[in-house]
């Protein structure tokens, strides 16, 4: 009798908390929405988060404020989001950078990528390797040979970054060593390139870069993909070139919850971002910068992409010997 009222109780419990989830996924958004991006306004991705936010905020029927929380190669921002409520209300929109490299390069960071998901993809990009208008490097040759005579700068946004890997990389395949100098965001790292404080950066083509690019206030000696940009026909594929073969890298960025976050919300998230990237304005703003706008996912299809990302990430700083610092 007892064990039947204890499997009773169970079963009531279990039943509630059903009903409450699904209140939950049916009142979404029920207030105001926090988008963080995990770097100091006026970088890459600050520029995706306020291009795609007046249609965001008006897919979800809610008024979405965008938190700019630098620092800690962008895992601050993150567990921002971590310790806030699993309710969908507080986002991130983040990259591997953040949520599978930082932890993996740092021992102050204490969340695991698993401790999120993935709750929409938003795009896709390139990155450049970039240097000041007066480096006397006009091309990958002569950057090489720069960085056989003395020790280079090369700018990221924090040791285990994806530039800082890349970087590495680069490093490794040239038989060269360079002095890791790190940034608190995108903002501050290019207008040092445009200064020529530090010597170079990898560094993804979007938000202001383009423009920097065609105004010459950067240079584009090479890009980390399998064949030239649209954008820039002229910038080679660093991987074409035989001390490089195989440094093919992109990055994608994407709206990340809490892991505990209810499937629906996830959904709806999903649903309304997946909507955003069929507008034309948006379209046009991020394709104006050389991203490339995300193939529409489901919950589980994003699932399966992110586990296989972390292990990608994973094995990358393995290839490198990143050790936590």
């Amino acid at each position: 009798m007892f064990r039947q009222v204890i499997v009773r109780a169970s079963f009531a419990l279990l039943g509630s908390a059903v009903l409450a989830t699904a209140a939950l996924a049916q009142s979404f958004p029920s207030k105001m929405l926090n988008v963080v991006v995990p770097y100091p306004a006026g970088g890459a991705s600050d520029f995706v988060a306020r291009l795609i936010q007046p249609e965001y905020q008006k897919q979800l029927g809610q008024q979405l404020l965008v938190e700019n929380i630098g620092g800690v190669a962008g895992a601050l921002g993150v567990q921002r989001v971590l310790s806030a409520p699993a309710d969908g209300h507080t986002q991130v929109l983040a990259t591997p950078m953040e949520l599978v490299l930082a932890p993996l390069a740092l021992s102050a960071v204490k969340f695991k990528p698993e401790d999120v998901r993935l709750a929409g993809l938003i795009a896709n990009t390139s990155v450049l390797l970039l240097v000041p208008p007066s480096s006397p490097a006009k091309n990958l040759d002569e950057f090489v040979a720069l960085a056989k005579g003395k020790e280079l700068t090369l700018g990221n946004v924090g040791v285990g970054s994806m530039y800082h890997l890349m970087a590495e990389k680069f490093a490794q395949q040239a038989g060269v060593k360079f002095v890791h100098v790190p940034y608190k965001g995108g903002a501050p790292l290019m207008n040092d390139i445009a200064g020529g404080s530090i010597d170079a950066a990898f560094f993804p083509l979007a938000g202001p870069v383009p423009g920097m690019v065609k105004e010459g206030k950067v240079r584009a000696l090479g890009i980390a993909a399998a064949k030239p940009h649209p954008l820039f026909p002229a910038v080679p594929s660093i991987s074409a070139h035989t001390t490089f073969p195989g440094f093919d890298y992109d990055l994608w960025i994407g709206v990340q919850v809490p892991k505990a976050t209810p499937d629906a919300v996830i959904d709806r998230i999903n649903t309304a971002l997946n909507a955003v990237l069929q507008n034309a304005d948006v379209r046009k703003g991020l394709e104006g910068t050389g991203i490339t706008v995300a193939v529409p996912l489901k919950r589980a299809d994003l699932d399966r992409l992110y586990a296989s990302e972390i292990e990608r990430y994973r094995n990358m700083a393995k290839r490198i010997n990143l050790t936590p610092q």
